[in-house]
Parts: C-alpha cells; sequence; structure tokens
C-alpha cells in the first residue's frame, strides 16, 4: 500500500474551466456518422435520419462542442457536395479511408442535429486539396443571414437562419504525409495565414485554429509550431494539439503514465507560442485546442490494413473496444487537459460515435456506453468554475516509456457560485489500493458530495453488444472527512472524482 497527500486551496486558481473542453470530433469515417449518428431506417431515427437514442446519449455524455467534418477526411472534402437536395448529392471517393461517401449528411443536417443536441459547431475548412477561396465560400454560406448568392443557397435549401459558427479549424495534420495535400511549415503558414485574413474580413468575431504538430513525436515538432504562428500570430486564437495512446504489449505501467507525454506536449507548445510572442512583440496570447485526443491501438489497426479496405459506405473501421484500464488512463487525460486550463481552453476527444469512440451502436439495434464514457461525463458535470493549482507528494515508479511517474495524479475545480469542489484522482499502483489525505483547510468546513470512479478487478473488462453494463461507475464509501483533512481510499488502476459542499 502507499499513501499520497494532495493539497488544494481556493485561494490558487490556474484558470477557468471553458466549457469548450469537453468537445467531441465527429468525422466521415467508418461509422460514425452513417450507422452511427445517422441511420435513417432505424426505428428511434427522427425526420433527417438521426437516432435518437444516440442523440441521448451524446447529452447524457456532456459534449459542449463537435469539431467536424474531420480529420483526415476534409482534406479532400467538397462542402457543397453535401448541400441541396439529399437525391442530387455526388457519391465520392474519399481518399483518407478508403470508403465510399455518399453526402447524405451535411453541413446543414449536421448543424441542425448540433442544435438539437445542444453542442456548439466547430466547422474544419479544407486546405489540402482546397484553399482561401472555398474556405470563403462555406462561411459565407454558414454565416451570411441572407442576401447573396451562397447565403441564400442555403436559405433555399431549408435553413433560413445562419449558422453562426464561430470557431473553425484551417484545415487538419499539414505536417505529415498522410494528409491528402500535406505541406511544410513555410508553405502551410503562408496559406493558413492568407485564409485567416481572408476570413476574418468577411466575419471579424471568427476564432480561428490553426494545425499545430499531429504529434509530439513527429519530426518537425516545435519548429513547425513556431514556424506557422510567424505566419499566423495575429489572426488566429488557437493553434491544435493532437495526441492518442496505447497500451503497448503488457506495458500497463508505460501506459498508465501516458498523461506525462501528455503533459509535456502541452508545456512544450505553450513555451513555443509564448517564445514567438516575445520575439514579435505581442500582447496576445495563443490558446490550445487539443482537437483530437484518446486512447486509440492504431498499430494493431495498421498491422491488420483496416483501414485500407476497398471502397465501401461506412466500413467497419477503427472500432476498438474499450477497458477498464483504457478508462482510467482517458481520466487522467481528462486530468491533465484540466491542470492546464489557463491555456487548454477546447478540445475535442475523438471521436463521439463508433470510431473510437465512447459511444457504439448496432445498425437497427441498440446503442450503449463503453468505459471511457464514465469520466467523461463525470468530469463534464462536475469541472465546474475554476481549476486550482493542486499539489500531491506521492511515491514515483519507473515507466519504459515516460521516466518516472507520479502513482497518484490530482486536479481540482472549485465553483465559487455553488460552492462545491471537485477532486479528480488517478491512481496507477497496479497491485494495491492507495490512501489520500486531502488538505482542504483553506476551504472552511465542507461536506462530502458524492464520491465515485472506474476501476474494476479484471482491467480488461470491457462493455459490448453482448454485455454493455458490465463496467459502470462504482461508488466509493471509504471517504472521511477530520477537520481540514480529507481521507479516502483509491482502488488499484483507478480513476476517482470526490465533490465536496459548503
Amino acid at each position: 500500500m502507499s499513501n499520497a497527500h494532495v493539497v488544494i486551496d481556493p485561494r490558487f486558481p490556474v484558470g477557468p474551466v471553458n466549457r469548450r473542453l469537453f468537445g467531441s470530433f465527429v468525422e466521415h469515417l467508418g461509422r460514425c456518422v452513417h450507422q452511427g449518428l445517422y441511420e435513417p431506417t432505424h426505428p428511434l431515427a427522427d425526420a433527417d435520419g438521426f437516432r435518437a437514442d444516440v442523440l441521448a446519449l451524446v447529452q447524457e455524455l456532456g459534449v459542449t462542442t463537435v469539431r467536424y467534418p474531420g480529420g483526415n477526411f476534409v482534406s479532400g472534402y467538397r462542402w457543397e457536395d453535401g448541400v441541396g437536395p439529399r437525391s442530387a448529392r455526388p457519391r465520392r471517393l474519399d481518399l483518407a479511408w478508403h470508403s465510399v461517401e455518399t453526402n447524405e449528411v451535411g453541413l446543414d443536417e449536421f448543424a441542425r442535429w448540433c442544435r438539437r443536441a445542444g453542442v456548439e459547431l466547430m466547422y474544419a475548412v479544407n486546405l489540402g486539396t482546397r484553399g482561401l477561396e472555398e474556405a470563403l465560400d462555406v462561411l459565407e454560406y454558414a454565416n451570411i443571414t441572407s442576401g447573396t448568392t451562397l447565403s441564400d443557397r442555403r436559405v433555399a435549401n431549408g435553413t433560413p437562419e445562419p449558422h453562426g459558427i464561430r470557431m473553425w479549424c484551417l484545415g487538419n495534420e499539414m505536417d505529415c504525409d498522410w494528409q491528402l495535400g500535406y505541406r511544410s511549415a513555410e508553405d502551410y503558414g503562408a496559406l493558413a495565414g492568407r485564409t485567416a485574413k481572408g476570413m476574418l474580413q468577411l466575419d471579424p468575431g471568427l476564432e480561428l485554429v490553426v494545425c499545430g504538430s499531429s504529434g509530439s513525436g513527429t519530426p518537425t515538432f516545435g519548429s513547425w509550431e513556431r514556424t506557422v504562428l510567424r505566419h499566423t500570430y495575429d489572426d488566429v486564437s488557437h493553434i491544435s494539439c493532437h495526441a492518442y495512446y496505447q497500451l503497448h504489449g503488457d506495458d500497463l505501467g508505460s501506459f498508465l503514465a501516458s498523461a506525462v507525454d501528455m503533459d509535456f506536449f502541452i508545456d512544450s507548445v505553450v513555451a513555443t507560442a509564448d517564445a514567438v510572442k516575445a520575439e514579435l512583440k505581442r500582447d496576445k496570447t495563443i490558446q490550445i485546442s487539443f482537437d483530437e485526443w484518446n486512447i486509440w491501438y492504431l498499430e494493431e489497426h495498421q498491422a491488420t490494413k483496416d483501414q485500407t479496405e476497398r471502397w465501401q459506405v461506412a466500413p467497419r473501421l477503427l472500432e476498438d473496444r474499450y477497458t477498464v484500464a483504457d478508462a482510467v488512463v482517458f481520466g487522467s487525460l481528462l486530468i491533465s487537459l484540466l491542470k492546464h486550463a489557463d491555456r487548454v481552453t477546447a478540445a475535442s476527444v475523438a471521436q463521439l460515435v463508433n470510431v473510437i469512440a465512447p459511444i457504439m451502436t448496432e445498425p437497427g439495434g441498440p446503442s450503449w456506453r463503453q468505459t471511457t464514457f464514465f469520466p467523461f461525463a463525470l468530469t463534464s458535470r462536475l469541472a465546474r468554475g475554476v481549476t486550482l493549482a493542486t499539489t500531491v507528494e506521492v511515491d514515483t515508479y519507473p515507466t519504459a516509456r515516460h521516466g518516472s511517474a507520479p502513482l497518484v495524479d490530482a486536479t481540482a475545480t472549485y465553483d465559487e457560485d455553488t460552492g462545491r469542489t471537485s477532486v479528480f484522482l488517478v491512481n496507477r499502483a497496479q497491485d494495491a489500493q492507495t490512501t489520500v489525505t486531502i488538505d482542504i483547510a483553506g476551504f472552511g468546513e465542507l461536506t462530502v458530495g458524492e464520491c465515485q470512479g472506474v476501476h474494476d478487478s479484471d482491467v480488461r473488462a470491457v462493455n459490448d453488444l453482448e454485455n454493455p453494463t458490465r463496467v459502470g461507475p462504482t461508488v466509493n464509501s471509504t471517504v472521511r472527512v477530520d477537520g481540514g483533512i480529507v481521507t479516502l481510499e483509491l482502488p488499484p488502476v483507478s480513476w476517482t472524482v470526490l465533490t465536496l459542499e459548503r
């Protein structure tokens, strides 16, 4: 058994918890859209063909934004294909995922779905095979009320009110050769800079996200961010980060410490952005949109080549089944994002349905929650107000991939309006529970609200079609408060959230 001591105090905020941290990602990939969100022949389909049961799960998940329509898909996408009468929409080859795209779902349908779901649409433009003119066209179609050819076309297509999209991504992962139309940092930075200036001429209130590196391990990481920001600093508000993690073989210790790499990634991008800020002598601070992150067993998919099947509509691609261990790591990545709330002001878990997703569906059948659903839903519901600077005193352990890692990681949020404090903890110890004491003396008298989390004696347990409720949140009844100290026991390989009320 190990011990950890945590100190939190409302006098030491890190930054506000932006609701955009709890975003997701919908790409036209595999069964994310078709047979996931959209299945017009399903008994629960609405007038637009979207599944009501999936919509209910999305709302339960607590998603606040959705990045759309990609992803790698966007770099070959023609937005015009997805508007107007469905019967007239072309079928196209999607080179990114070797699939056939029917274009039955496009901007107007998806924007309507977002309104029903109560989420903000975050739109990505194609800077792979297209550029400034097309970005201006889709912006005019989406955001201008009426009176121009493109805005009137939207009205004629059945959407009289503009979509009012505020946040726009300037392409996707333009630094790597898997991306259709990938470019050097100089070429992409110049294109993104021209596109940003043009879009802001049309709508000065936009928030633009420029592409950062596709991962912290890419050869140009750091230099890419520096070059791109030199071209775009004055016109963008965010730079993107993308990161995926997986269990490699039996190295559970390294996997559980994945957030150590996410912390490094964020800190490095912040340092680079701030260096460019100093170099250019600007007052504005660039924020981070961590608009792709998740657990993804990419190596296994690459080994089976399942992403290069023959051209099909909605093939079953990248449908990872998530274990308890995956959910614990997933929760620890949420802790990392919250710890950096002063700079990470938007994030999108990739993706929302079926494709490396917290929600799964069967055609004509049920939908269910994967293990990763629970830490996201609980964090979205309970992380409010501001993130607090959190001190954790605990032993470390060695990992093969991430050096020394703390056995326990934690962060906390405080909502002054409700008086609620939420503490998020991950226990990376594999063989024994950990006793945690939390110093809350700075808050005055608090009482325990709720304490629950994800753990299981079988860290490989999953929820699937045959047993969709095998894993779920478990109540932790070990919490006690004595004066200004909270004590609780964390099960091995576990993620936990504790709330304290005034």
